[in-house]
């Protein structure tokens, strides 16, 4: 499902974030990415959900190589994956429901279908009753719950996810990482990009460590 193969990726400046990385994650897989701060965690999550584009080798996602799409098919490829940010990216202007509704909208689906799907992913995640809420009054826990949900909402077959659990206390980390367990059940593919080594050790993940943008042996 997610294949790279001798993928590089550098920056203006000459800053090598990844280096010659080559790996398979399989359908359904669960795969944790860890290492220090600016081993090329996020920049590995930003190629396959073509945020970035590599600077050689190819990026292959459901068939795809992502790094040779056309923008205009992006917004195809990304239907099929949920993407939870380090920094939310909620918007603060909105309702929760609003937040959570918003990757339906933009694929086109009919309102009263989505606003379905929008009450099933808050009560997923426990925040059915915070549907009228505005993010600003909401707990940072509860800030990364709404960002899963609307990471969920359109059923994606792929997870992404970047330090989901990073400045949240034990209680909020653990239900995150039941979450996590629960889609894995289901058969989602996920890919964590995190530090957190009780995260790391919770889950039955295949572990993948980025040392300077290689991976370790």
């Amino acid at each position: 499902m997610i294949s790279f193969d001798q993928v590089s990726k550098s920056y203006r400046g000459g800053h090598e974030a990844l280096r010659n990385l080559s790996f398979e994650i399989g359908d359904g897989e669960l795969v944790v990415v860890t290492g220090h701060t600016g081993a090329g965690k996020t920049t590995l999550l930003n190629l396959i959900a073509a945020i970035e584009r590599p600077t050689s080798g190819s990026v292959v996602v459901n068939g795809q190589n992502v790094g040779k799409m056309r923008r205009s098919a992006i917004p195809y490829l990304r239907r099929n994956l949920g993407l939870i940010f380090q920094d939310h990216k909620l918007l603060f202007d909105r309702t929760v429901f609003e937040n959570v509704l918003l990757p339906l909208q933009i694929s086109g689906f009919p309102h009263a279908e989505a606003a379905k799907r929008v009450r099933a992913a808050l009560d997923k995640v426990g925040l059915l009753d915070r549907e009228k809420a505005h993010p600003v009054t909401l707990s940072g826990g509860e800030q990364q719950r709404v960002c899963i949900a609307r990471a969920i909402v359109n059923r994606p077959s792929i997870l992404l996810a970047d330090e989901p659990t990073g400045n949240l206390d034990p209680d909020y980390a653990h239900g995150i990482i039941e979450m996590f367990r629960s889609f894995h059940q289901v058969g989602v593919t996920i890919l964590i990009a995190t530090h957190d080594e009780h995260l790391i050790a919770s889950l039955p993940a295949r572990v993948l460590t980025l040392q300077h943008g290689a991976l370790r042996p």
